[in-house]
């Protein structure tokens, strides 16, 4: 494998250490669906021992399902990848660009999950300790890859699990149900696909952000999301954020951002996935 370029640390707001790290340290196709390319960008410890398997995370980015760019998560995984855990930032198909549903974005995500760990040994990474993340419907999607039977590619090996070990989801809207979020989108399909109604035991143990004016996802709905994880014998950290709205974890915002990845930092050490 080619020598990863290097990575640089700096500091923002004074506390929390992020890698600037250079735009593509690895870029790999995952999946090819008629003429659509979608790729993921892998982001390394600057002292990679390739003798090694090291954790993995991998970020999918918000937008509805109808938009985004991987680069909402770049400072995330550069950070990651400066604390000794490979970062992985994820294309996936939205309706904006590709015309396609939330049900296809699953899939995608599910592919990208079972891609890392067919990969696993090539790209040095520890197959059973994958982390899936993500923001608002990217945080969606993380929550479904971890718990919802179904929505698999049937041209890939099935025999591959797509399912993480942990999550870290950042407002996810993981209610698909009537009052939830996509609820007019998914009408009766809805419990193929809502996170919330597909929690069972050995449910992946789960870190939750939310701000309490979140006008997406409402607190009690994660509250719910936390009983029904506690009730499967599965752990769910739920940290709220008073008077925050939707996307207030994101980089531009130096100091909810800094303290959320300060907290999924905490999280991750508490698995054994970080030092």
């Amino acid at each position: 494998m080619k020598k990863v370029a290097a990575l640089f640390l700096f500091l923002i707001a004074g506390t929390i250490p992020w890698v600037c790290a250079q735009e593509e340290s690895l870029r790999l196709e995952y999946k090819r669906v008629s003429s659509v390319q979608l790729f993921l960008r892998v982001y390394y410890p600057p002292d990679l021992d390739t003798t090694r398997s090291y954790p993995v995370i991998i970020f999918f980015f918000g937008g509805g399902w109808y938009k985004g760019s991987y680069r909402q998560f770049l400072p995330h995984a550069a950070y990651f990848a400066g604390r000794g855990i490979v970062s992985v930032l994820a294309d996936y198909r939205v309706d904006s660009l590709h015309h396609t549903s939330p049900f296809d974005a699953v899939r995608d995500a599910k592919s990208a999950i079972r891609f890392l760990r067919q990969q696993a040994d090539r790209l040095h990474i520890d197959p059973q300790r994958i982390v899936a993340a993500g923001g608002s419907a990217g945080g969606h999607l993380a929550a479904a890859a971890g718990n919802i039977i179904g929505l698999e590619e049937a041209n890939e090996d099935l025999s591959v699990s797509s399912r993480p070990n942990a999550l870290v989801l950042f407002n996810p809207v993981f209610d698909n149900g009537p009052g939830g979020y996509g609820y007019k989108q998914f009408g009766n399909r809805y419990p193929e696909i809502s996170p919330l109604h597909n929690i069972r035991p050995g449910a992946p143990p789960t870190i939750v952000f939310l701000g309490t004016r979140d006008a997406l996802v409402p607190v009690a709905t994660a509250q719910l999301y936390q009983q029904k994880m506690k009730e499967a014998g599965s752990r769910c950290d739920l940290h709220l954020y008073e008077g925050q709205e939707h996307g207030f974890f994101n980089h531009q915002n130096s100091r909810y951002y800094s303290e959320t990845v300060q907290q999924a930092d905490q999280f991750l050490t508490s698995l054994g996935y970080l030092r």
